[in-house]
């Protein structure tokens, strides 16, 4: 199986730039299924039913989130009727309406998507450990599902690699979000798990993480407020993984980063 994902998508510039690679990148690649993390998509915060369905419309298989998941109120009810739109995993059972995980039937292959909030530096939600690894028990790879991904939307860089040798052998891909900026140590753990500490951002890179840069320097310089952070306008760059797997297995025998825009050295797997 081939399958893609891409990191935060930072507003209108993000989805922009996905509607115009998307295709291109799913028929070049050969791709059997596109994730996309979406929880910046409308406005740099949050996701509605408009932005989501831009989204869908340009190749996403599913979409996940963050903890801007709620920013926007018409989701609460939204995401119950979204079976492809997943929000963390780990809030306290009952609070949020929608699923953390799900297995998905995608191009003849079975999926299974986990999203979680790491702890560190966030809100403090359940155990993302224990909330991944009850997914992984109820739905093992190679068993039940023929793919396995993992978003962790975390702060930490330490949490997110943790996370990673937590499900070494049992995920296909685990792989962070949450910072926008791509790192540089996409690999294949040693149990079989491609990883990467965070996707990057779907975004304009010219500012501070997909924002307009004045006020964030603004407030890094004055310590004062001049008003509301702003989303990018330039064109930009999308940024996420490419994973192969092993059809028997269900483990990574790829990956490669992806980048396509101005602003990041480009790279685009060869295939």
């Amino acid at each position: 199986m081939r399958f893609a994902f891409f990191g935060d998508v930072v507003g209108r510039c993000g989805r922009r730039a996905l509607q115009k690679h998307l295709p291109r990148l799913r028929e070049d690649l050969k791709l059997d299924a596109i994730i996309v993390n979406g929880e910046n998509a409308c406005g740099g915060f949050g996701i509605n039913e408009k932005t989501a369905t831009e989204l869908y419309d340009a190749g996403a298989d599913v979409i996940t989130l963050g903890n801007h998941s709620f920013d926007n109120a018409g989701v609460l009810s939204y995401i119950d009727r979204e079976s492809r739109l997943l929000r963390p995993v780990n809030y306290p059972k009952g609070t949020v309406p929608g699923k953390g995980a799900n297995l998905y039937e995608i191009n003849g292959y079975r999926m299974l998507v986990v999203n979680v909030l790491g702890r560190v530096f966030m809100d403090s939600l359940d155990d993302p450990f224990v909330a991944v690894q009850a997914e992984l028990d109820a739905c093992p790879l190679g068993m039940v599902a023929d793919a396995v991904l993992i978003d962790i939307h975390a702060e930490a860089t330490s949490e997110k690699g943790a996370m990673g040798h937590v499900c070494d052998g049992r995920a296909s891909l685990v792989v962070g979000t949450h910072q926008h900026v791509p790192t540089a140590d996409t690999r294949i753990l040693d149990g079989g798990t491609a990883y990467q500490t965070d996707a990057g951002m779907c975004g304009d890179y010219s500012g501070v993480i997909g924002m307009e840069k004045e006020e964030p320097m603004r407030r890094f310089t004055t310590r004062m407020r001049g008003g509301r952070f702003t989303v990018g306008t330039g064109e930009a760059t999308v940024c996420g993984i490419f994973v192969e797997t092993d059809n028997n297995t269900g483990l990574a025998v790829r990956a490669e980063p992806i980048r396509i825009g101005p602003h990041l050295m480009e790279h685009v797997p060869e295939v």
